[in-house]
């Protein structure tokens, strides 16, 4: 069953029998996928909280601006990532790894500074934790249908409101979110 093939970079569409909370509805962008298994973000599920984000930079800046933080899932929920939805200015600035063409993802501390600023640069996400498959989890879960699969579209992510952002990502493979039915994969 192992193969060497890679199923990144691509969406993965939670389908409806998928009931995990951290997962219901998600549109998940695979980053990185191989024998040794697998790294996601979701990329609509905005962080909901009355309280502060507290942002470590050295050395540390001050902001009032509301900065939108997005959870790429339930792993290492305290590990962050800058999602770039465009070629880098600088190559030293984004200290990131290509995911696609025009979508890099970014630990720079630089970037995260940027993001705190009054103008920050278009299409980018704070995203906190990300979602991880160990070895052969994200193939069984795909022979349960538990995920559809698509091609990544960079302006669904940046430019679709996170609520409607699943429907969109499933009505644009031609399928209607209501018709998709409970079933068990093919054997």
């Amino acid at each position: 069953m192992a193969s060497s093939s890679s199923l990144a970079p691509s969406f993965l569409l939670s389908m409806p029998q998928l009931v995990d909370p951290n997962f219901n509805r998600t549109v998940v962008l695979l980053c990185k996928h191989s024998e040794d298994g697998a790294f996601g973000l979701v990329v609509n599920r905005p962080l909901v909280t009355t309280g502060r984000v507290t942002v470590n930079l050295d050395p540390p800046v001050s902001t009032d601006r509301e900065l939108q933080v997005w959870v790429g899932g339930p792993v290492e929920p305290h590990r962050s990532w800058v999602l770039v939805g465009e070629e880098p200015d600088e190559a030293e600035e984004l200290r990131g790894m290509k995911i696609a063409a025009g979508l890099y993802l970014s630990t720079s501390p630089d970037l995260l500074r940027r993001l705190l600023e009054p103008n920050p640069p278009a299409m980018t996400r704070l995203i906190v934790g990300y979602s991880g498959w160990g070895p052969g989890q994200l193939e069984a879960e795909l022979q349960e249908s538990s995920w559809l699969m698509s091609d990544i579209d960079r302006d669904l992510i940046f430019n679709t409101p996170a609520e409607r952002l699943w429907e969109a990502a499933i009505r644009r493979l031609g399928v209607d979110p209501a018709a998709l039915h409970m079933s068990r994969g093919v054997h």
